[in-house]
């Protein structure tokens, strides 16, 4: 998937590359797949699931996209979400940004631990 992304863009690419790569760093047990594809966007949306979404990734004309299908529920000591919601949030980058890499990984383990949480509880 990674190619795909660089194939896709020019810093965007590089950019959601590089996400990408941190999400399985922080859970190697993620599912990566395309999904959603149509005429308006042939490749599709990016998506990472781990016992549900995690989250998506998607590269608009002037920034890349990360949206956390869970965001409202985490905590985000670092304030890595700039945008917000009442169930999903998310994390507008654009060029020249820098992200906070370690906080990046600890919020995709939370989504991960409550996806694992909120399974665990509909078998009870």
């Amino acid at each position: 998937m990674s190619e795909r992304f660089k194939e896709q863009g020019d810093w965007q690419g590089k950019m959601l590359s590089r996400m990408r790569k941190l999400i399985k760093e922080a859970d190697p047990e993620t599912v990566e797949e395309m999904k959603w594809k149509k005429p308006s966007n042939p490749a599709g949306v990016a998506t990472w699931s781990h016992d549900g979404l995690i989250c998506t990734g998607e590269m608009y004309r002037d920034h890349v996209k990360l949206t956390f299908a869970k965001g409202a529920s985490l905590e985000d000591p670092a304030a890595l979400f700039n945008q917000p919601g009442s169930v999903r949030r998310a994390i507008d980058i654009y060029e020249g940004d820098s992200i906070n890499e370690p906080a990046f990984k600890k919020l995709v383990q939370a989504a991960v631990a409550l996806n694992i949480q909120q399974k665990k509880k509909k078998k009870a």
